[in-house]
């Protein structure tokens, strides 16, 4: 047995020196021997902590902790917890972070940062409820962080309190009027509600204006892409330098880890193409529908095709339709970001596309770290993704393609990845319809004529609504039927209508329901009337299905062209309208005219058929063109993927 003090006085040698871990090794081997020493426990802890081996650290004060109350020892323990926590939550190891907070809180029970560090991993796990309690304590005990207010709206607005979420992004806001993306969550919840009342500053257009400015101004702002987008009056540049700040603020940790990884990439020509399609919205989910009998097709000859999903499992009959269609369905859910890239990497995929971009439950960090040897980016988010600082002569897209169309992307300069075009960017399946209904079972009037729009309400903009009211006071016994989201927006809109001259009883809101009997109940409208700058998307198709046509106006991004792309491709450019006044103007000229509008309806059903807009076979062989040519490219260029 080594003598102990001889252990001490080597570890306390290398203390001095500087090497802290051969000091601990001496320290941990003396306490072998005397297990209950405090000096000894509290030398290892301390050294741990310094080697940021919080884990360690943890259970040697925990154990002094046992017969030693101490408060000192309850401070180490929990400085070492909140440290473990932190780490934890870096790595999306967020059961550990809410264990370590939760620790820490039997021992600080009025530690603010602790409840507001244990809020942010429930909400990370989903548990949104217990998530507004944690954040709700950290207020009682801290009142004046304006972070805590802004996350407490986040999961407020997950959980669809969207009226309580506005009102702490406000708070949040009042604190500190810098917190930029409170501003941009308090807009773009203003705008799923519709409120677009308010005074001078707190005007929805003064906000949107000042987030603007930000964007030209202060490349520190943190701005949501995905609201961004969303706001009216923002231009394709804007989008794009927005979405290039986020990629520096968000992802610029992980290069360094992406570097030290240095997975390897194949390019070389091969039988078969690994492709694979990641999203957390292999679900009941409007992406099912597009993909699913697409994703069915590919041809197993020359590719195989896989999915890796972190959403739920839905348990529904589409998740279980998708995990078949896929010729390997891995479920990522519980691995982080390095975790998930690593096993992509040894999956050795050659094609990596991304359908969630940045939207709900983004996990762009994946993608950061370049898995695959080529990534692409389709359908989840309608923009670029931007591109970040390789070094101080070059700039690098986060992804290396994005798959549109001529008439989404006419001009490439928009995006930060390399543009490839498809015949149409959506691709789409066959749907089914419920059993037929009547008008009267929808609340519709039995004589009107029905416009409707059945896009989400934060897609509906001030000008839109003045036109769609202008609309029904010139068109006798019309109605405008409106997809149910949510009671602010259908009380803010019906007040809206008041303002305008029109009853609050010509908006019908229909209620949510599954897609069958949606889609049915389309056939009792006359005419869609579409949004800008953000489009009907999948809604559009929908639409389409069910024989029902839709006028939309011509915008100048990427969400502000969706249906004017589906349009174009079932060969119905005179509903494209190139200026609001048209939008208005045709709008108007159809639902005088209903024999012209019967001519494009049938034109429009006749086009399900004729078209290649709901051929999900053809869609398929086209994407697989795009693939084909680009991994030809890289095998003959090795910058791709690098």
């Amino acid at each position: 047995m080594v003598d102990v003090n001889k252990l001490i006085h080597d570890a306390q040698l290398a203390q001095s020196k500087g090497n802290d871990p051969l000091a601990l090794d001496y320290f941990q081997q003396a306490l072998l021997q005397y297990p209950d020493e405090v000096s000894l426990q509290t030398a290892c802890g301390n050294l741990c902590v310094k080697l940021a081996r919080f884990e360690e650290a943890a259970g040697h004060f925990r154990r002094i902790l046992a017969f030693n109350k101490n408060p000192d020892v309850r401070n180490a323990l929990c400085y070492a917890l909140q440290s473990l926590g932190n780490t934890a939550d870096k790595d999306s190891k967020h059961a550990l972070a809410e264990a370590c907070f939760e620790e820490a809180l039997q021992h600080q029970p009025n530690n603010a940062a602790y409840w507001y560090n244990l809020g942010n991993a429930q909400r990370e796990l989903g548990k949104h409820e217990v998530a507004v309690k944690s954040f709700k304590q950290s207020i009682m005990i801290e009142p004046n962080d304006a972070d805590t207010y802004n996350n407490l709206g986040n999961v407020q607005r997950e959980l669809g309190q969207l009226d309580m979420a506005i009102d702490n992004y406000q708070q949040a806001l009042s604190l500190n009027p810098n917190l930029h993306h409170a501003l941009t969550h308090l807009i773009h919840q203003k705008q799923h509600i519709c409120d677009w009342q308010g005074q001078g500053s707190n005007h929805l257009n003064a906000q949107i204006l000042a987030v603007r400015h930000l964007i030209d101004t202060d490349p520190q702002a943190q701005i949501s892409p995905f609201a961004f987008l969303a706001m009216p009056t923002t231009t394709a540049k804007e989008q794009k330098i927005c979405a290039s700040r986020y990629v520096e603020q968000n992802y610029a940790h992980l290069y360094a880890l992406r570097d030290s990884l240095n997975f390897a990439h194949s390019n070389k020509a091969k039988k078969k193409i690994n492709i694979a399609y990641l999203s957390a919205d292999f679900r009941l989910h409007p992406l099912a529908f597009l993909i699913t009998e697409m994703i069915e097709h590919h041809d197993r000859s020359q590719f195989e095709v896989t999915a890796y999903s972190y959403g739920i499992d839905d348990k529904t009959d589409v998740r279980q339709r998708l995990e078949k269609a896929f010729d390997h369905f891995v479920d990522i859910r519980h691995l982080n970001d390095v975790e998930a890239a690593t096993k992509i990497n040894q999956d050795q995929i050659d094609i990596l596309v991304d359908l969630t971009g940045y939207t709900q439950s983004s996990r762009t960090g994946i993608v950061a770290l370049k898995p695959a040897t080529i990534h692409i980016n389709w359908l989840g988010y309608p923009g670029t993704m931007g591109e970040y600082i390789e070094d101080e002569h070059k700039k690098a897209s986060l992804f290396d393609y994005v798959l549109a169309d001529t008439i989404i992307a006419p001009n490439k300069n928009e995006f930060s990845e390399k543009v490839l075009h498809l015949p149409c960017y959506q691709p789409n399946a066959k749907r089914e319809q419920g059993q037929t209904s009547q008008k009267g079972e929808h609340h519709l009037p039995k004589n009107s004529f029905v416009f409707c729009c059945f896009n989400q309400t934060f897609k509906i903009e001030p000008d839109i609504f003045a036109i769609w009211m202008r609309l029904l006071k010139q068109v006798p016994n019309s109605v405008l039927w409106l997809l149910a989201c949510n009671n602010w927006a259908k009380e803010n809109l019906q007040k809206e209508a008041e303002l305008a001259g029109i009853d609050r009883s010509r908006l019908i809101f229909a209620p949510k329901t599954n897609v069958a009997i949606h889609l049915e109940r389309q056939r009792h409208a006359d005419l869609f009337l579409d949004t800008l700058p953000y489009n009907a998307h999948t809604t559009a198709s929908d639409a389409l299905w069910a024989g029902l046509p839709i006028l939309t106006c011509l915008g100048n991004t990427f969400s502000a062209r969706v249906a004017a792309s589906l349009l174009h491709h079932i060969n119905q450019p005179e509903l494209v309208c190139n200026s609001l006044l048209a939008y208005e103007e045709k709008a108007l000229h159809l639902a005088q005219h209903p024999e012209k509008l019967t001519k494009i309806k049938n034109e429009v059903i006749q086009s399900k058929e004729s078209s290649d807009l709901f051929n999900a076979e053809n869609s398929a062989k086209a994407l697989e063109a795009q693939y084909q040519a680009v991994w030809e490219t890289s095998c003959q260029d090795t910058s791709i993927g690098s």
